[in-house]
């Protein structure tokens, strides 16, 4: 089973740019799709955005879409998040995870995720 490791995490203000990353290993990384799911303090875990084995198909949860960009670099078994013009309502621990079933929501087909990263935007 593919092991995640997330970082880029961090403190930031409102309408700053964040990048996190993850990192996989143990598994072949290009034979999944991956994603990122969020969770917020007092809330349940959320689907934020995923993307497909190649990095050509996308999905993204209506609050983030046109500010955060998600990519791949399979070569190098990582994950990106780009986050632009990020928002108090953004503060949460961010997860990079992994499944192959078909992107439906409520999880976007997400099954296995890492420890997290936690991103706060506050003034």
């Amino acid at each position: 089973q593919v092991r995640l490791e997330e970082s880029g995490g961090g403190l930031v203000q409102p309408g700053a740019s964040l990048t996190l990353s993850c990192v996989a290993s143990g598994g072949t990384f290009s034979s999944h799709h991956v994603g990122w799911l969020r969770q917020a303090p007092g809330k349940e875990r959320e689907f934020v955005a995923r993307i497909s084995r190649a990095g050509v198909i996308t999905y993204y949860v209506d609050s983030v879409k046109g500010r955060f960009a998600i990519s791949r670099d399979n070569a190098k078994s990582t994950l990106f998040l780009q986050m632009y013009n990020l928002k108090p309502e953004d503060t949460a621990t961010y997860f990079c995870a992994t499944g192959d079933r078909p992107a439906l929501p409520p999880d976007y087909g997400m099954d296995y995720w890492g420890k997290g990263t936690l991103v706060t935007v506050s003034s």
